[in-house]
């Protein structure tokens, strides 16, 4: 299954070591499904992470942070933002992560901020889901 994952989930399943966000993160990780990223997408990750609210919550040093996000770029499939379908969200930011699904061909976009995503990806095959939601959606599939 082809996942975009918004940075909120990322830093929800790096601050906490248990709950949905981690399950994804950590099926990602295990190649269990194939995460979608982009440059733009992965440099949110990296901006928002690194932010020293964020060091300080984990208990982690920035180094410690990098290597988690080279885990994730070394298994991620890297897609190009090739076509712009900008504005359709009212925040830029929200765009960027659309584009990524829509570009990656994800089949879920997963993020905490359902409202401001509504169901702007179906027609293009990407459904905007909680991360409890998708976590029922792929274990469903993996267990097939």
């Amino acid at each position: 299954m082809r996942v975009v994952l918004d940075t909120d989930v990322i830093v929800a399943a790096i601050r906490s070591s248990q709950g949905a966000s981690r399950w994804l993160l950590r099926t990602a990780l295990e190649r269990e499904i194939a995460l979608i990223i982009s440059v733009p997408l992965f440099l949110e990750y990296e901006a928002v992470l690194t932010r020293p609210e964020h060091l300080q919550a984990m208990g982690a040093t920035e180094e410690t942070l990098c290597e988690i996000l080279d885990a994730i770029a070394a298994v991620s499939v890297h897609t190009r933002l090739s076509f712009r379908w900008r504005p359709l969200l009212s925040d830029a930011n929200d765009d960027m992560v659309l584009e990524t699904a829509i570009n990656g061909r994800a089949e879920l976009l997963v993020t905490f901020n359902i409202r401001d995503f509504a169901s702007t990806g179906e027609p293009f095959g990407c459904r905007t889901v909680l991360p409890r939601d998708a976590v029922g959606l792929i274990r469903d599939r993996l267990q097939r």
